[in-house]
């Protein structure tokens, strides 16, 4: 082989590796555009006068916010109190979601004596049962869980239920020519076919229960928690407090949608999908 088709075969490896690789990477620098004019046009707000600094502090106010709260531990004490809840929610409710969700799918009856019940009580607004779970179960840690189990219940019973019931005819007929028992078509056809479906589920009860926990302990204010931060910001006019407990919370969930996602993927390479 001469050293021109040698060269030029190279080039083309190198072109068929790398560029997909730039290209990658050059997409994930793209979603730091929008954040970095924000926090531009912020600075240079407050720099200029524009907004009254009382309502928005500057980013260098934030920061120093920041320091003060992870220098003392405020913010882990906080966190640490949100994320237990937050999982404890998440973990009963997806249990329990997936429960009633197999129950749903896999017995006729069952879904046609419960199913309506249960259409009726997911369009009940979620915040809907705030007064009386207040009731049932005050205004502590046990009544939050409450309240994020319901939030993670819902997308997991739904999603469970339909991604059982739309299991394709076809596999199921494959199933029925080679003599599957009712336990291997459901181990080895139906299952597999409604993972993604029941994942979706379990991602989304993941996301709720995260929004839920921060709606909890808004409005069931007693206990720790990076919600209270919020509270305690705005009782005391502290913006740069408030700030910097949105930007906790919306770090800690971008962190928990990135880990599912490779959760995700994960599970497909498993099913040879990817």
């Amino acid at each position: 082989m001469s050293a021109v088709s040698l060269s030029s075969s190279s080039a083309a490896v190198a072109s068929e590796t790398g560029a997909p690789l730039k290209v990658r990477a050059d997409k994930r620098w793209r979603g730091l555009v929008l954040p970095l004019a924000a926090i531009a046009l912020w600075w240079l707000a407050s720099r200029a006068g524009v907004v009254n600094s009382a309502l928005l502090v500057s980013p260098g106010k934030v920061l120093d916010t920041a320091i003060e709260q992870f220098s003392t531990g405020q913010v882990w004490v906080a966190l640490g109190a949100s994320l237990a809840r937050e999982l404890t929610g998440f973990a009963i409710g997806t249990v329990s979601g997936l429960i009633l969700g197999g129950l749903l799918g896999f017995l006729p009856l069952f879904n046609r004596m419960v199913g309506p019940s249960f259409n009726t009580f997911k369009q009940i607004s979620l915040f809907a049962w705030i007064p009386l779970i207040s009731v049932w179960f005050g205004l502590g840690d046990v009544a939050k869980v409450v309240f994020l189990s319901l939030a993670a219940l819902v997308p997991v019973v739904v999603n469970t239920s339909d991604g059982i019931r739309s299991t394709p005819a076809s596999l199921l007929e494959v199933a029925r020519v080679y003599g599957y028992t009712r336990w291997q078509t459901v181990t080895r056809v139906v299952l597999p076919a409604a993972v993604p479906a029941i994942f979706t589920g379990i991602y989304l009860a993941l996301i709720y229960s995260w929004l839920a926990t921060i709606g909890a302990e808004y409005l069931l204010v007693a206990g720790q928690g990076i919600g209270n931060t919020l509270i305690e910001g705005s009782e005391h006019f502290r913006m740069d407090l408030v700030i910097f407990g949105m930007v906790v919370i919306g770090l800690v969930g971008w962190l928990m949608n990135a880990l599912a996602r490779v959760f995700e993927r994960r599970i497909a390479r498993g099913r040879g999908q990817l």
